[in-house]
């Protein structure tokens, strides 16, 4: 492996090309190209491996030591650093994965937030957490959705959103940033992979070997929505010497055994090789079971979120936002995979805001193929123009929500 040094907020940075860096991942843009809903087929992945078969399927995620001793060391893995807790959190860096091939800065405040540019020198009231259409991935500093919208409403926003979180890792630092650096206004934002993260115990599982991301072991959810059990499992490394337990096989197995995630990727492994083809169920949206459950973790963690805001005061406002796939496939099939959560948030008459429903509206408008209207808007992930878009999505609700207004809707 390469080793990439850390870069220095004052020096002048690397550039890393995207794709070079993720060629040996198939979903480490956390973006991947996946169905809009469950297909009512049963699951094709078998659930009872035994030991052997899952160790097997573990094997090529062990990680050697040198390559954990760079990542500790902040001389590998340029997209993160370790946290005991949430399992990484971002650092600074340059990466060549912008429109039009333009690099990316990304920059990071002492609370590990992302550098705040609008109205800095301002009290902020408004924090956000989330994944990394909260994070803005692939657009540099000055061009995420919180920018375009603090510059707009005449007040900063703290963007606390971190690439290939899950909903739960997002409401645990949630609860931890809000110790530090309180605000009164949350907004969550909700992508719609983040649903299956939730029960994702080791990030290999899902995005796979390469050299941008660890993919570490992160703190995680077991649920069983027949019998509304709901459990919180810490990072399965809390600390430094824990994550050289990734080195070795069995021990990696015994810190795993018995995982929901781990026996649901071995197995999908397992019937893709024995049968050589993609099955109905092989795909994370199209896999019915998974789907209830983690849909089910996500409303779980929203009633968290409320119970934590009403102790502290706080109000919430949610953001549901969507890979492009996931609109054009809605567009032309007229379902969505998460409708009982939207049935859910309106149950619970929870403010938020449907990106999803946003999107369709106004992809009607263009006479043009849904693939060229969401050109205009994605990369991957948000373009400049698909993170304005989301502002201006959520501007109205939440500026019904502040009290007093921002400076910009006062009234004299």
């Amino acid at each position: 492996m390469s080793q990439l040094r850390r870069p220095d907020a004052n020096a002048v940075q690397p550039v890393f090309d995207r794709r070079t860096l993720l060629a040996r991942s198939a979903g480490a843009l956390a973006v991947g190209l996946a169905s809009c809903g469950p297909i009512k087929v049963q699951a094709a992945a078998r659930t009872d491996l035994d030991a052997s078969r899952l160790r097997n399927y573990l094997r090529p995620f062990i990680h050697k030591r040198e390559e954990i001793d760079a990542w500790l060391a902040g001389k590998a893995y340029p997209f993160c650093k370790y946290d005991p807790e949430l399992g990484y959190l971002h650092i600074d860096r340059d990466f060549k994965e912008g429109v039009d091939g333009a690099i990316c800065s990304y920059r990071y405040d002492k609370w590990n937030a992302r550098r705040t540019i609008a109205y800095a020198d301002k009290p902020c009231r408004i924090n956000t957490y989330g994944n990394s259409f909260t994070s803005c991935e692939q657009v540099s500093d000055g061009e995420t959705w919180q920018e375009y919208l603090a510059a707009h409403l005449g007040e900063p926003i703290r963007n606390f959103g971190i690439g290939g979180y899950s909903v739960y890792q997002a409401y645990l630092r949630m609860k931890r940033e809000e110790q530090r650096v309180p605000a009164k206004y949350i907004i969550v934002n909700i992508f719609d992979h983040d649903h299956y993260r939730n029960l994702l115990s080791w990030q290999r599982f899902r995005f796979g070997v390469n050299n941008k991301s660890p993919c570490p072991p992160v703190p995680h959810v077991k649920v069983d929505p027949d019998k509304g059990t709901f459990v919180e499992v810490p990072n399965p490394c809390p600390t430094n010497e824990s994550l050289y337990r990734l080195c070795d096989l069995e021990e990696a197995y015994a810190a795993l055994e018995g995982d929901y995630s781990l026996q649901l990727y071995a197995a999908r492994d397992w019937d893709k090789n024995q049968r050589a083809k993609t099955l109905p169920g092989s795909d994370d949206f199209d896999d019915v079971d998974y789907t209830r459950r983690a849909l089910y973790a996500t409303t779980r963690i929203v009633d968290k979120i409320e119970e934590y805001a009403a102790r502290e005061k706080k109000q919430v406002l949610y953001v549901l936002s969507y890979a492009a796939e996931r609109i054009k496939r809605t567009v032309k099939e007229g379902r969505r995979f998460d409708q009982s959560l939207v049935d859910f948030l309106d149950h619970r008459k929870l403010p938020y805001v449907d990106l999803l429903s946003a999107h369709v509206a106004e992809s009607k408008q263009f006479s043009g193929d849904i693939d060229a209207y969401l050109a205009r808007y994605f990369i991957g992930h948000y373009n400049p123009l698909g993170n304005f878009f989301c502002a201006h999505a959520l501007k109205d609700k939440l500026v019904k929500m502040l009290a007093p207004p921002p400076p910009a809707y006062a009234t004299k």
